[in-house]
């Protein structure tokens, strides 16, 4: 029974007591990374695999988990120095030890060990089973974690052997009255009596052997004290060089070398979070709560003017002029306006010069394809290009040659971006080898990294970095990361503007891309052409009479034609299209109101609303002059979702209820793409319209699907490539094949890429 009562009563296990009572945020902490690596929280949007599959300069090596280590023993001295500074008064006997902080840390590791314990097992098994490594890779990316940790926590402990005292060091005669930092007033006479301190009966020592606690109670108090003070001092000054250390590194965002792992990005975060929540605790104490509410309020309020705060900007546009001009009036202005009739003229052209191109022969009339993608992350991204590399192979080059628009959001949209640029350097006559599979390994390369790291070392203060694109001059953010990380992965031939691709689209030499970020104001979509596309702001009803239907759409071209629309750089417009809350910056345009948009997938994820418009603007044109419509679309998630069940619900859960349905957009942007289609088939009948789906399932053999992020794993890219063999996606081959007239007929096969 002395035993248990001993063990109980040992520092270690009060400390963690201590922890349960009174520092449940910064306990908090602790469980929040442990959701984030376990994948209980955030695994369709890949958190867990930033935490178990660390790219460094797109490596998962030593190097990568020995940065994660760093940033995790940066996470792991930043609780406890927060907590010695809250914890410390408790334990007065602390004061008479040679070097306090260090016992301190050792006998608060209960925590950080089952963390780190339970984090290596599942990084251990995640690189077995996901990743597929061999026992050496995966043993010297645990080394590379433990090196790291062990490099940060020895770097502390050097600067405190060089700057801690311990009781020896100071002489009773040349005391003062020191105090603690902040307003906390400890009454060190009072706690250090046996009665009142926190009971502790055995400490562990550097050698982690116990020795029994004495009393302090012979000791100065103004001694005990400044034992105190130094160490809350040498705490304070490391926390300041941390955040000095990252504004640093904040400057240095566009060299790839410094762009460290994303989950070492979040540790840091963690650090820094750990440190904000003890200052908090420890200057306010009960007050924390008031102060924090009152610190927003008053953040909120001047980060409102210009001086304190910054928005992320459209590239290439030009926000000197005058804004646009964004108002109801002129949205409905349009209806029957010239500028309509003037674009659809303009569109004709490009889909006669289409015709012209697809089928020289005019005794025949070609299918007209509209490609529509799915958002998705890197994972649509790789879906996307494979299915149309696999199709575009099969049918000699045709596919792409029949298409007549691309649409969709995210991830998919960047995929297609790439295609197409790759098209029109083919066409140009340049060697791009359009079905290498090297563009696949290009378009699946990390961008979350970046983002991740920009984010603490830059966005969480004002943005000061600035460069220049077309003239004009923009904050660098995690949105200007963004584009420069995808433009090195793809080799640069993506930084153009949207004005480039004007010529090449109005001559058919490449199929017309509309690019449909959601505007947050209105709920409206925002269609981002280097063409004229005033038609597709309001459907054909009301094209003639502003009385029938509300306008739903904005041709960007048109409402931005003065802020040098056509100069918007073609990676912000695939940017603002993938631009998924909080992980990327909703842009700005130049407008008043200011336009913000973001994500295209919030309104039109599957591109499909976009594509009915078209095929409703121009069905004349198009039953006239084609043999039907093929709508082909590429989806990496799957359409029906199993239904959850109301009952069996505590009464807390109840109250959430009727908010469920906030989260069903994607359910109930399918069932308007079902009516969408409903819509195609009423349009141009059965016999003139078809439609194929390419869908991405995981395979039997991986029971997860890949993850909706910026970032994916070998194991999970793999599983989306072999995602064409599934036999549903081999009959979409063979009915594509069979609407395609001009070619012989040939038995559908997966291919491998060049």
């Amino acid at each position: 029974m002395r035993r248990w009562k001993n063990l109980y009563y040992s520092f270690p296990v009060q400390l963690l007591v201590l922890h349960l009572r009174s520092n449940l945020l910064l306990l908090g902490l602790w469980g929040l990374m442990a959701l984030f690596f376990s994948g209980a929280l955030g695994r369709k949007l890949g958190l867990q695999y930033l935490f178990l599959d660390p790219e460094y300069l797109g490596q998962v090596n030593f190097l990568s988990f020995y940065f994660v280590g760093l940033a995790m023993g940066s996470f792991y001295m930043s609780w406890n120095l927060t907590t010695y500074l809250l914890s410390a008064h408790h334990f007065p006997f602390l004061a008479s030890l040679a070097r306090p902080f260090t016992k301190f840390v050792l006998n608060n590791l209960l925590l950080p060990l089952a963390f780190l314990g339970s984090y290596l097992a599942v990084a251990v098994y995640f690189q077995r089973y996901y990743g597929g490594m061999g026992l050496a890779d995966i043993l010297m990316n645990v080394l590379g974690l433990l090196v790291g940790i062990l490099s940060l926590v020895s770097l502390y402990s050097l600067y405190f052997q060089f700057t801690n005292h311990d009781i020896s060091h100071y002489q009773p005669e040349k005391l003062v009255n020191p105090i603690a930092p902040g307003h906390r007033q400890v009454d060190l006479d009072y706690i250090k009596l046996d009665r009142t301190r926190w009971k502790v009966s055995l400490y562990l020592n550097e050698a982690l052997q116990p020795r029994l606690v004495r009393s302090v109670a012979h000791y100065d108090s103004r001694l005990l004290m400044l034992i105190f003070k130094q160490n809350h001092l040498n705490a304070l000054i490391l926390q300041l060089l941390s955040m000095l250390l990252l504004l640093s590194l904040g400057y240095l965002i566009d060299r790839p070398a410094f762009r460290i792992p994303a989950g070492a990005s979040i540790f840091i975060l963690a650090s820094l979070a750990t440190a904000i929540v003890g200052a908090l605790t420890y200057w306010f104490s009960e007050w924390r709560a008031t102060v924090l509410l009152l610190s927003l309020l008053v953040v909120n309020y001047i980060t409102r003017f210009d001086a304190f705060s910054y928005h992320n900007r459209a590239y290439g546009m030009d926000y000197q002029v005058e804004p646009a001009a964004y108002t109801l009036e002129k949205l409905q202005s349009i209806c029957g306006s010239e500028q309509i009739g003037a674009d659809k003229d303009a569109t004709i052209e490009i889909l006669e010069n289409w015709r012209q191109r697809a089928t020289p022969n005019r005794a025949q009339k070609p299918k007209l394809v509209v490609l529509c993608v799915s958002g998705g992350g890197l994972k649509s991204a790789i879906w996307t290009t494979r299915v149309v590399q696999v199709a575009d192979s099969l049918l000699e080059g045709q596919l792409l040659g029949h298409t007549v628009l691309i649409t969709g959001a995210s991830g998919g949209m960047i995929g297609m971006a790439y295609l197409r640029e790759l098209l029109l350097r083919q066409q140009a006559g340049q060697e791009a080898g359009l079905y290498r599979r090297e563009h696949i390994d290009n378009i699946s390369k990390d961008l979350l990294n970046s983002i991740a790291f920009t984010i603490v070392s830059n966005d969480l203060l004002l943005p000061w970095s600035v460069f220049d694109y077309g003239g004009y001059n923009y904050p660098k953010d995690r949105g200007y990361i963004f584009e420069q990380q995808l433009n090195e992965n793809t080799g640069y031939i993506l930084d153009k503007t949207i004005g480039d691709y004007r010529e090449a689209e109005r001559q058919a030499l490449i199929p017309m891309l509309f690019i449909t970020p959601s505007i947050i104001n209105d709920a409206r979509r925002l269609v981002i052409s280097p063409q004229g596309v005033s038609y597709m702001m309001v459907p054909p009803i009301g094209q003639n009479d502003p009385t029938k239907v509300e306008v739903d759409a904005v041709d960007f071209g048109w409402m931005f034609e003065r802020q040098n629309a056509a100069n918007l750089r073609m990676l912000t417009a695939l940017r603002m299209n993938a631009t998924y809350p909080y992980v990327l910056p909703n842009v700005m345009l130049p407008s008043r109101p200011e336009v913000e948009v973001m994500d295209a997938g919030f309104l039109d994820n599957y591109g499909i609303a976009t594509a009915a418009r078209f095929v409703q603007v121009f069905r004349e044109w198009i039953m006239e002059n084609t043999s039907g419509v093929v709508l082909l679309q590429i989806s990496s998630t799957q359409k029906a979702e199993q239904i959850a069940p109301s009952r069996g619900r505590g009464v807390v859960e109840s109250l959430f209820n009727p908010l469920g349905i906030a989260g069903k957009i994607m359910v109930i942007q399918e069932f308007q793409q079902d009516n969408s289609l409903g819509l195609l088939y009423d349009l141009l009948g059965e016999d003139y319209f078809s439609f194929i789906r390419f869908l991405y399932r995981p395979s039997a053999d991986n029971k997860l699907e890949a993850s909706i992020s910026f970032h994916i794993t070998e194991r999970e890219k793999e599983d989306v490539l072999k995602a064409i063999e599934l036999e549903e996606n081999q009959a979409s081959l063979r009915q594509l094949q069979q609407l395609m007239p001009l070619f012989a007929q040939q038995k559908a096969r997966p291919i491998g890429l060049e």
